[in-house]
């Protein structure tokens, strides 16, 4: 199947920002890796910043899937959910080639609160702490808002561990540490 020319650059934009940060990316460098040209670039973003945010929406789509998946298979079973989900983190955070978590990152080379990217980084982590909230809400805790604020900082955590430790350690960690939030 052939990639449209916006994926392309999307595409491009991600394997570059990933690799050398947000910030040190030129426009130019995404166009020289996507094979086009700056009009063709224009075309698909009004600015970097367009681009930037297009690149987190992707990979927010990602998580957003493998916490669905998750879920998913475990029908229900808030336990069985942060077993599959500390197992994705394991595995992620602990690849070669992982550079941390890209909101946290974009938070960092973006730090005001009102620009674009983020706006999408904001929107991602709310997302993320209203999902662990539903994940939780069966077990009846008494504020399962405050808990999904905790798993997110355990989330959060777990990304950054992902340099210092191998995938059995971060998964077995963010379990232990999600059924310690979680027990009635």
């Amino acid at each position: 199947m052939k990639t449209s020319m916006r994926e392309a650059l999307i595409q491009a934009a991600t394997e570059l920002f990933y690799a050398d940060g947000l910030r040190a990316v030129s426009v130019d460098k995404v166009i020289e890796k996507a094979g086009t040209t700056k009009v063709t670039f224009y075309r698909h973003f009004k600015s970097k910043d367009d681009l930037v945010v297009a690149h987190l929406e992707r990979r927010a789509e990602q998580e957003r899937a493998g916490i669905a998946g998750a879920r998913e298979a475990a029908a229900g079973d808030p336990d069985r959910t942060f077993q599959l989900i500390a197992q994705q983190l394991g595995t992620m955070a602990c690849e070669q080639g992982f550079r941390g978590c890209p909101f946290i990152n974009a938070a960092a080379e973006y730090p005001d609160p009102a620009s674009p990217v983020r706006a999408a980084v904001d929107a991602h982590r709310t997302w993320c702490k209203t999902t662990f909230a539903e994940i939780v809400g069966p077990l009846g805790l008494q504020d399962p808002q405050a808990v999904a604020d905790d798993l997110m900082l355990i989330r959060d955590g777990a990304m950054v561990s992902g340099y210092l430790d191998d995938a059995e350690a971060l998964g077995a960690s963010f379990l232990r540490s999600a059924r310690a939030l979680t027990r009635v």
